[in-house]
């Protein structure tokens, strides 16, 4: 069972590190922020715990995905919709 939450852990942190180089800071500041808190939990040995910090980071990751996919909307929009407002 350890095994398999090392590897989720381990999954989840990839796919943070992943999500993080379009972070609006820099991919810099993102990474060294993913890295603190996750040794920052290192030490957590509680199975439990450990599937709270997991539940934690996949919804950090999917606020992620939202912020990424607002963005692209608003620059769609922008890129679409700016030439009708001038023209009315």
């Amino acid at each position: 069972m350890a095994n398999s939450l090392r590897r989720e852990v381990l999954n989840l942190y990839k796919n943070l590190l992943y999500l993080g180089r379009d972070y609006p800071k820099g991919a810099d500041y993102f990474k060294r922020r993913l890295k603190n808190v996750f040794l920052k939990n290192k030490d957590v040995k509680d199975p439990e715990k450990i599937k709270e910090l997991i539940g934690r980071g996949e919804f950090v990751m999917k606020e992620l995905e939202a912020l990424y996919f607002l963005r692209k909307y608003r620059a769609m929009k922008q890129r679409y919709y700016s030439d009708t407002k001038e023209t009315n």
